[in-house]
């Protein structure tokens, strides 16, 4: 085992943070059952609709606009299904006429691209939008493709792998123009960029706690007074009919706190995380020949870094990294089991060489000037090594 452990996977998840911790083990004793009118039910709900409010304030939204879910595929999926039933007959199939298509761009996160082909299966027309080299969305391909017969338009805040910052605004003035609803996947955006559902002009926007420092298993989904809103869970009256289900409370109430914590570090978090970037960014490319930097070079979520490594490999980079104490990842947690490209390096322009030799960096609070230095110092040398190998190899 190595002497030394510094984590660097902090898109694919958070750990607690000690106040979130803290705040969790205090309320387990609150155990009752949120839909219940007695006591303990109530001293649940009123910790719920903390939870909620929280939530809503690091969005800048009102709290009756929020339902608490899983996570952030289950979100997303409550979006998508919605539309599903808003196109349908009364049999379940896809109306010819009325709005049966649907924009999404080539970057998004698996849970939305697997929601646009499983609706292109039941006849919805699925418009896939290509990205530039620094993953932007092509604005011109987009609105030629915007039409009367449009429904949602789709686009992640910040891409989970690259970083790149989207201009939602702008997707949102356009598709409203059209008479589109807008979804945003925001999980990768909060708590570290400012966000504001009213200047973004989203009708939908998904969250999840695990990404911010709060529990697993708890996510929540926007959704603008007026939008329609159909459950992907039927059952009880929760959320107002639109998620059924007994509440999580732990993971609600740990929730509400990351949130909370979140929108008060925010400035803190975006100063310490940019720094770090750059002093690994910068170091990286001094001591490493021929390496390139991938995503926006100012649009990015200052605790990304996505870096290609010529002549290296992507999961040899990582064991041996991993080996040396340094937690990496070649892209996104949720296709870490494939052994494909990564899809969103593939839609910026790399060859599927290049993709397979890129890492992810992703850092959080728990990373010192120290960690970076140590990356810095031991990372070049090891893709040197690797390189090597690849060259005899190849001979």
């Amino acid at each position: 085992m190595p002497s030394k452990k510094i984590y660097m996977d902090y898109n694919a998840t958070t750990p607690l943070r000690e106040e979130v911790k803290a705040a969790i083990i205090e309320d387990f004793d609150v155990y009752g059952n949120a839909s219940s009118m007695h006591s303990a039910g109530r001293e649940a709900k009123a910790m719920l609709e903390k939870a909620r409010s929280s939530v809503a304030a690091l969005i800048g939204a009102p709290a009756e606009t929020i339902i608490f879910t899983s996570g952030g595929s289950e979100s997303n999926n409550t979006v998508f299904q919605t539309m599903r039933k808003l196109a349908s007959a009364p049999d379940g199939k896809v109306l010819s006429s009325g709005r049966t298509e649907i924009i999404i761009s080539a970057v998004e996160h698996p849970c939305v691209l697997n929601s646009g082909k499983f609706l292109a299966s039941l006849g919805f027309t699925v418009h896939v939008i290509g990205v530039d080299e620094n993953g932007k969305i092509n604005m011109d391909e987009f609105r030629s493709r915007l039409n009367d017969k449009t429904l949602l338009v789709s686009v992640m805040l910040a891409n989970n792998e690259i970083g790149t910052i989207e201009d939602i605004a702008s997707v949102s003035k356009s598709a409203k123009a059209a008479g589109a609803l807008v979804h945003s996947d925001a999980v990768q955006g909060a708590g570290k960029i400012p966000i504001n559902v009213d200047d973004l002009g989203v009708d939908y926007l998904t969250l999840s706690a695990h990404k911010i420092y709060g529990p697993k298993g708890a996510g929540a989904l926007y959704v603008r007074k007026g939008a329609p809103i159909f459950p992907l869970i039927h059952g009880g009256h929760q959320e107002d009919g639109a998620r059924a289900g007994t509440y999580n409370n732990i993971g609600i109430f740990g929730f509400g706190k990351a949130a909370e914590l979140a929108l008060k570090d925010l400035d803190m978090y975006r100063e310490k995380m940019m720094k770090l970037r750059t002093m690994l960014r910068d170091g990286l490319l001094a001591k490493i020949p021929s390496i390139k930097i991938n995503g926006h070079p100012t649009d990015v979520l200052p605790n990304t870094l996505n870096v290609s490594f010529p002549g290296a490999e992507g999961e040899a980079i990582l064991l041996t990294l991993d080996f040396l104490g340094i937690e990496v990842s070649t892209g996104s947690a949720c296709a870490s089991g494939s052994l494909d490209p990564s899809h969103v390096l593939l839609a910026i322009g790399a060859s599927p060489e290049l993709a397979h030799g890129s890492i992810r960096f992703s850092m959080g609070w728990g990373v010192t000037e120290e960690d970076i230095q140590y990356i810095v110092n031991k990372v070049p040398p090891e893709i040197a090594k690797l390189r090597a190998m690849s060259t005899v190899s190849a001979s």
